[in-house]
């Protein structure tokens, strides 16, 4: 089975190298990138076309214009944006249009969302 590939595109750095260390040891999972800013964010996206990528999120009411660029590219990737400061995330994905779905953010809730988030190829052909 392929591996999930992640990028973790968190600020502070300190946070973004939890995030890391956390995916790093999961079997399942692997981190192909690390990004500080949006730009880079973005050319590590069209590098590396990961399954998630994991943002900092300062309003989970909000959706950036960033995000909505990514998923409009890439559909088939989920983004998951965290906000440790209210202890809260929010998983998005696009299906005909981006759709949003708040989860706490404990450690194991945030690899379970990505479990999830993470359809078979098999699926993945069928939704293009």
């Amino acid at each position: 089975m392929d591996k999930i590939r992640v990028i973790v595109a968190n600020r502070p750095r300190l946070m973004r190298e939890l995030v890391a260390a956390t995916i790093h040891e999961q079997p399942d999972m692997e981190v192909v990138g690390e990004a500080q800013d949006d730009e880079e964010i973005t050319e590590l996206v069209d590098r590396y076309r990961p399954d998630v990528l994991i943002v900092a999120l300062e309003d989970t009411d909000f959706r950036s214009g960033l995000c909505g660029f990514l998923l409009g590219r890439y559909p088939q990737m989920r983004v998951l944006a965290l906000n440790p400061e209210r202890n809260t995330g929010v998983l998005f994905w696009a299906f005909v249009d981006i759709r949003t779905k708040h989860i706490r953010t404990s450690e194991e809730e945030i690899l379970n969302v990505m479990r999830r988030a993470h359809p078979p190829a098999d699926e993945l052909h069928h939704q293009c």
